[in-house]
């Protein structure tokens, strides 16, 4: 068997399903994100270690990946793009955070193709704490905006950091509904704060 072969299927399978996902067919994401799910996971544990956190940064990877679908470029391998953006937003939070829990010079190897990354140089900016202000003030106007079912979720796990369990219990859901509504707040809450943030 010419080991090219599965390659080449799970592509042009990729191909297929972010086309039937831009064109609207929401079940195109979700097979595109069980797809991928744990293997971005894993990449994301080896980086961080903390499951909780592990989980967010996860789920955050493929919604940032969805909402940029359109510039997904065919002629790679959808999974590298994928690593790309999991990985730069483990760095994001690796550098929030003052975590040094993995060497930035290791070699992370994907199924397709081998990539290095960067951690950009930003400067040291004297009003940063005036715009941490502002970001935290749209950030709430943006949770405010949430249906009730995300918005109580959210503000339980991101601003009481509270554990999906203890939110479970709390709300007296299935964790999975939790997992499921955080997910989808988190979408929501990044349409919104797209194009008000991104000149901070």
């Amino acid at each position: 068997m010419n080991p090219k072969i599965i390659p080449n299927k799970s592509k042009a399978e990729d191909i297929a399903l972010i086309d039937e996902a831009l064109s609207g067919k929401q079940s195109s994401y979700e097979k595109l994100m069980k797809k991928y799910y744990q293997m971005i996971y894993n990449l994301v544990y080896r980086m961080i270690s903390k499951k909780e956190d592990v989980e967010d940064l996860t789920q955050e990877a493929f919604i940032k990946a969805f909402n940029s679908l359109q510039n997904f470029d065919k002629q790679f391998a959808f999974s590298t793009w994928l690593f790309k953006i999991a990985t730069n937003n483990a760095i994001d939070y690796l550098r929030k955070k003052k975590l040094y829990t993995f060497s930035i010079d290791k070699e992370i190897q994907a199924d397709d193709s081998d990539y290095k990354f960067e951690i950009p140089d930003h400067e040291n900016k004297p009003d940063k704490h005036i715009l941490d202000d502002q970001l935290k003030q749209i950030i709430n106007e943006a949770i405010e905006t949430l249906p009730p079912k995300y918005k109580s979720v959210i503000v339980l796990r991101h601003k009481e950091e509270k554990e999906y369990e203890e939110i479970a219990k709390e709300l007296k859901i299935p964790l999975g509904t939790v997992k499921a509504h955080i997910f989808r707040g988190r979408e929501l809450l990044n349409k919104y704060l797209k194009d008000k943030i991104k000149n901070y």
